[in-house]
């Protein structure tokens, strides 16, 4: 049934404010479920499963599916619609409030078509936990994707701060017409693939942030300048640029993530 008739049905609207815009293009749901590349002993987190679309075909394919979903209205859709599904695990909640350790306690993976306008802060959700994913699949904006996606010079906070993590791709575009109601821009389809040895431990990725977000906070300035925020005097800056083999006159976006990980280990020296 189309989402415009089944919230009809249900007496719902829609609501703009927590991003709700419903895919329900058939081929672009496969396409996202192969692009998770499933295998049936895999648990699958989702985010914000809405009216059940791709959370029947995640039921179909994975080991079990975690739903967790904002909007209290949506709950007796999907218990309705998911009735037939005894692997669907639903929760009424706020992912960003949601303990990821205590939800899975074996590898799993995420696939999701999450509002737009909390993509960043799922990401950082997702990727802060200790019992991390070992990878996503997410509907985002096609802007969003491209710059989550990007390569040196065009890095951006976002790309290093989801790049360290895996390697990212964008899989496929989505036209706005695959949704209901239609967005105001195109959307794809990112899939970050997470590496099974974190490139940086745990204990040391706030201090990594620090360094990359003090690089990008003004983006005009080079990097020697930008970086004495954090407290080094411009000597002191360069000496460590110097060891990490990276010219001080560059600006943040130009910088690989093994560059910033190389000025990272000079700071801990």
């Amino acid at each position: 049934m189309h989402p415009k008739q089944l919230l009809t049905h249900y007496q719902i609207e829609p609501k703009k404010s927590l991003g709700q815009n419903f895919l329900f293009d058939e081929n672009v749901l496969a396409r996202i479920v192969e692009a998770a590349e499933l295998q049936p002993f895999e648990p699958v987190l989702e985010i914000g499963p809405g009216l059940g679309s791709l959370t029947r075909l995640l039921a179909q394919t994975a080991a079990s599916v975690t739903a967790v979903e904002l909007d209290n209205r949506f709950i007796p859709i999907l218990q309705t619609e998911l009735a037939y599904f005894d692997n669907v695990r639903l929760i009424h909640g706020d992912i960003l409030e949601q303990n990821l350790d205590a939800l899975f306690d074996r590898p799993y993976k995420v696939v999701a078509n999450v509002p737009y306008y909390i993509t960043g802060a799922i990401l950082r959700h997702l990727l802060s936990a200790r019992q991390k994913p070992t990878s996503l699949v997410m509907t985002v904006q096609k802007e969003v994707a491209e710059r989550i996606t990007a390569v040196p010079p065009q890095m951006s906070l976002l790309a290093v701060s989801t790049q360290l993590y895996g390697a990212a791709e964008l899989v496929a575009t989505i036209k706005a017409g695959a949704f209901w109601p239609r967005p105001d821009v195109d959307s794809a389809v990112l899939r970050l693939a997470l590496y099974p040895d974190p490139l940086l431990p745990f204990a040391e990725e706030e201090k990594f942030f620090a360094l990359v977000k003090a690089g990008f906070s003004q983006k005009r300035k080079q990097l020697k300048n930008n970086l004495q925020q954090l407290g080094y005097n411009q000597a002191e800056v360069t000496a460590v640029l110097q060891a990490a083999g990276v010219d001080g006159r560059r600006r943040a976006e130009t910088l690989s993530i093994e560059e910033w990980l190389a000025i990272h280990q000079q700071r801990k020296l």
